[in-house]
């Protein structure tokens, strides 16, 4: 995100965290926006950060299951999970829905999805709150889009130490 400005509101400067969470509430990969942007075109790029490093090995860059809720859901997310082999636990929107019902054959099967997955799916929200905790995060006192995505790299390394450290 290098020389990127951050986006303007009704409320003024405003930046969006995009991020990949695994089940344990630790964040995997962030992507920083301005305000506006919208949530699935930043799909890929997050997945495209995710690499993590077991005890012997490369880096695994492939998750085993990706679950996402609505916004998420486009012919282009899911082609590109497809491709990767990545389980998709996504449900279909309902104007999707509609769209490929009424072209009928042609409009191929309906979207399926694990729903014991999709339950999972708010260890993103809690991975949120757990960074938002931290003032600077939640506040948004950096000035320059470096400096926070800085901070929140910071914050999730901290999160991933307290996760293995002993207690």
């Amino acid at each position: 995100m290098k020389g990127a400005e951050l986006g303007r509101s009704r409320g003024g400067l405003t930046s969006k965290i995009h991020l990949a969470a695994d089940r344990r509430c630790r964040p995997l990969a962030f992507v920083l926006t301005p305000g506006q942007a919208g949530d699935s075109p930043q799909f890929v790029p997050v997945l495209e950060r995710v690499k993590v490093r077991g005890p012997v090995g490369r880096p695994r860059t492939r998750p085993d299951a990706v679950a996402a809720d609505k916004a998420y859901s486009s012919r282009r997310n899911r082609r590109y999970l497809r491709r990767r082999g990545v389980k998709v636990v996504i449900p279909e929107k309902a104007d999707q829905a509609a769209n490929r019902k009424k072209r009928g054959a042609a409009g191929g099967r309906p979207v399926s999805h694990d729903a014991a997955l999709y339950r999972e799916r708010n260890t993103v929200e809690r991975c949120i709150n757990r960074l938002r905790n931290w003032r600077g995060i939640a506040f948004r006192f950096d000035k320059t889009p470096e400096s926070y995505e800085a901070g929140l790299h910071l914050c999730g390394a901290m999160l991933w130490l307290r996760s293995i450290a002993p207690r």
